[in-house]
C-alpha cells in the first residue's frame, strides 16, 4: 500500500470527527424524535459528510491525530517485540479474545440501558442511543477501513508494512468502539459524576487498546488510529446527543416574477 493510498486511508477514518452541524448548541435537549430510524438515517448522512464542515479546529485535530498515527508507526516494530512471544508470536491472524475484548465496551452500553429502564429515564434513553450510534458508526467505519487497507496483522507478519495483503488490522476496531463509547458515556450526563464517568469511560477504553498491544493482535499505530477514529465519533454523537439548531435555505420564484430565497430554522 503506497503512501498516499494509506493517507486517503487515514483521512476517511479521521473524516466523521467533524461537528454534525456548524449550529450546534450544546445547552439544549436533544429531541426523541431522533431516536428513530429517520433521525438514525439523518445521523448517519452528516457523520459521513462531516468534512465539509470542518473548520480550523478540525483541520487541526486531524493534522495532529496524522501526526500521531505516524509516529506511533514508526514504533510498530519494537513494540510487537515486546508483546510477540513464545508459539502464538505468528498464529496466522487468530483473534480467540475477540468477544471477551469488547465485553467491557458493551457492559457501558447495557449497564446504561438498563439504569435508564430501572428509573424510566428519558435522558438515560438518550444517552443509550447516543451510545449505541457511537459505537455502531465506529465499528461500521473501522470495518470498512479495515477492508480497504488491507494491513495484516502482527500475529500474521512480523512486518508493520503488509498493506493491501487482505487483513483487517488498521484500524483497531475494538478500539474504535471502546474510545467511541467510552468518550460519549465520560462526557455525557450531568456533571455531578463527571469524574466517574471519566474513570469508567477512558479506562475502558484505554484498558481495551493495551489489551490488543499485549495480545498481538495488533499494531501500535492501528491503535492509535482507533483511538482517533473513536474519540471523533464520540465528538459526533455528543454533540447530536446535546442537541442541535437546523437551518434550511428554500429558493422559491415569487410573485411578478423573480426569485426569493427564505431561510428557516428550527431549534430543541
Amino acid at each position: 500500500m503506497g503512501a498516499a493510498a494509506a493517507a486517503c486511508v487515514l483521512l476517511l477514518a479521521l473524516a466523521p470527527g467533524a461537528r454534525a452541524d456548524s449550529t450546534t448548541r450544546p445547552d439544549t435537549t436533544r429531541p426523541d424524535d431522533t431516536m428513530s430510524v429517520s433521525g438514525a438515517l439523518e445521523d448517519v448522512k452528516l457523520y459521513f459528510t462531516a468534512p465539509v464542515r470542518w473548520d480550523e479546529a478540525d483541520w487541526l485535530a486531524f493534522a495532529g491525530s496524522l501526526a500521531a498515527i505516524g509516529i506511533s508507526h514508526s514504533f510498530d516494530a519494537r513494540v510487537r517485540s515486546r508483546f510477540a512471544t513464545g508459539a502464538d508470536a505468528l498464529n496466522g491472524g487468530e483473534d480467540k479474545n475477540s468477544l471477551r475484548d469488547a465485553a467491557p465496551t458493551a457492559a457501558i452500553v447495557g449497564g446504561t440501558a438498563l439504569y435508564a429502564w430501572y428509573l424510566d429515564d428519558r435522558d438515560g434513553y438518550r444517552e443509550t442511543w447516543a451510545l449505541l450510534e457511537a459505537g455502531v458508526l465506529s465499528t461500521v467505519t473501522a470495518e470498512a477501513l479495515g477492508y480497504a487497507a488491507g494491513r495484516e496483522r502482527p500475529d500474521a507478519s512480523a512486518s508493520p508494512n503488509q498493506w493491501g495483503k487482505g487483513g483487517d488490522s488498521f484500524p483497531s476496531v475494538h478500539v474504535a468502539a471502546a474510545f467511541a463509547v467510552g468518550t460519549t458515556f465520560a462526557e455525557s450526563g450531568n456533571e455531578e459524576y463527571r469524574w466517574l464517568r471519566r474513570i469508567l469511560g477512558y479506562g475502558i477504553a484505554a484498558g481495551t487498546a493495551y489489551v490488543r498491544l499485549h495480545e498481538n493482535v495488533h499494531w501500535l499505530s492501528d491503535t492509535v488510529a482507533g483511538s482517533a477514529l473513536g474519540i471523533a465519533t464520540a465528538r459526533f454523537a455528543v454533540h447530536r446527543e446535546a442537541g442541535e439548531s437546523r437551518v434550511s435555505l428554500q429558493v422559491e420564484p415569487a410573485k411578478g416574477g423573480g426569485w426569493m430565497l427564505s431561510c428557516s430554522m428550527r431549534t430543541h
